[in-house]
């Protein structure tokens, strides 16, 4: 008897197949993905210890768009068009000492040259200590972009204490060359070691995420009556037993509702979820799992083709079983997940994207490895639907 379409939807498993892009990478501390060279192919772009490169889809040739911004390492990477040219935007942090919060730091964005595969041409930026991570954002409208810049401390922080990280946005001018406008959105928020731009409500501008030592916090911008920008903070996850997190994704659950996934605390392992309860607006909290050493890498999406998103998570050190590694977890109507293991061992994960790289309509994952000095693409060849 043929097996019903619905069946085989909910039962289908997911696989990949795992193709490392690169085995010499030195930390890979940050990955990004977007059209470098404007073929209409998504390409990959890496924050690697000493170099900023990114990596031509399919063939996967890399080109260095730039080696040693600063003495010392790259530590973040954001790619996007911006322009509505059809080719990414690229700009990097880099100077990165968290031990040092009063003069490490950098935030670059580059000039690209006729030939994307060539050396690009950094632009050196004001910037505060310990830059940590950047993503361009909508601003102001929908065409209007951003660069989101999240530094890890305060300017002179001690042990997380102290000053508040100041998050500020940096309006490009047109090409990139002249003087960028910058604006503080947040400045309240201590050990913000991650940041995720979000779809919070109806308006074209993106809200944003932050993890951070205190709690989850949103970013929302508003405009008031006089038509001044001003942006909110609002508690997501906070209190007095709160653990601090340092990763925070949001996803779209099952039955339309939201949930926010996090690490906990501080490059910890558990990975938590909070789901909403459209019945009283509250949260219902699930601790996703608990096995995780230096859990570093969150991303949300539906791979699998439901039409609601899973969860991958990966980490960095071996955990208990010795082993690193890169984990998906399917939500369910129970308020269970069920776990599909991407790779076991073979990477370090420091961090992670997803996209559909192939152009099957499926979501696929691209993945940095810290102590396995990878990079590796795992190519979506599951059975179940579109995944867009």
């Amino acid at each position: 008897m043929a097996i019903p379409a619905l069946f085989w939807l909910v039962f289908a498993s997911i696989s990949f197949e795992r193709q490392q892009i690169d085995s010499s990478v030195s930390i890979g501390y940050g990955v990004s993905v977007a059209d470098v060279d404007g073929d209409g192919r998504d390409d990959i772009v890496l924050a690697d210890k000493d170099a900023i490169a990114w990596y031509r889809n399919p063939s996967w040739e890399k080109h260095v768009i730039a080696r040693k911004l600063t003495p010392l390492d790259h530590v973040c990477v954001d790619a996007r068009d911006i322009d509505g040219d059809g080719k990414a935007e690229i700009a990097a942090g880099a100077g990165w000492n968290p031990g040092d919060t009063e003069r490490s730091g950098s935030v670059h964005a580059f000039v690209a040259p006729a030939d994307r595969r060539q050396p690009w041409d950094p632009v050196a930026l004001p910037h505060e200590p310990t830059v940590h991570r950047m993503r361009w954002i909508r601003s102001a409208g929908a065409q209007e972009f951003a660069l989101l810049v999240a530094p890890l401390h305060g300017r002179g922080n001690v042990h997380s204490a102290g000053a508040g990280v100041k998050i500020q946005l940096y309006h490009p001018p047109p090409g990139i060359r002249g003087a960028w406008r910058i604006s503080i959105i947040d400045g309240a928020l201590h050990a913000t070691h991650n940041v995720d731009p979000v779809a919070w409500d109806d308006d074209p501008e993106d809200e944003v995420l932050v993890a951070a030592r205190e709690g989850l916090f949103l970013l929302d911008r508003g405009v008031t009556r006089y038509g001044e920008v001003r942006w909110s903070r609002k508690e997501i996850v906070t209190g007095p037993e709160f653990p601090g997190a340092s990763e925070v994704r949001l996803g779209r659950g099952l039955g339309g509702r939201r949930f926010i996934v996090w690490i906990e605390p501080f490059h910890g392992n558990r990975l938590m979820c909070a789901t909403a309860v459209l019945t009283d607006g509250a949260w219902r909290f699930t601790l996703v799992a608990d096995d995780l050493a230096e859990g570093h890498a969150l991303a949300c999406g539906d791979l699998m083709g439901r039409g609601h998103d899973q969860i991958v998570v990966g980490w960095r050190a071996p955990n208990a079983e010795g082993s690193t590694g890169l984990r998906l977890y399917d939500p369910r109507w129970d308020g269970g997940f069920d776990l599909h293991v991407i790779d076991d061992g073979g990477i370090a994960c420091e961090d992670v994207r997803l996209a559909d790289l192939d152009g099957d309509g499926r979501l696929d994952i691209v993945a940095s490895g810290r102590a396995t000095k990878n990079l590796v693409f795992y190519r979506n060849v599951s059975s179940t639907g579109a995944a867009k």
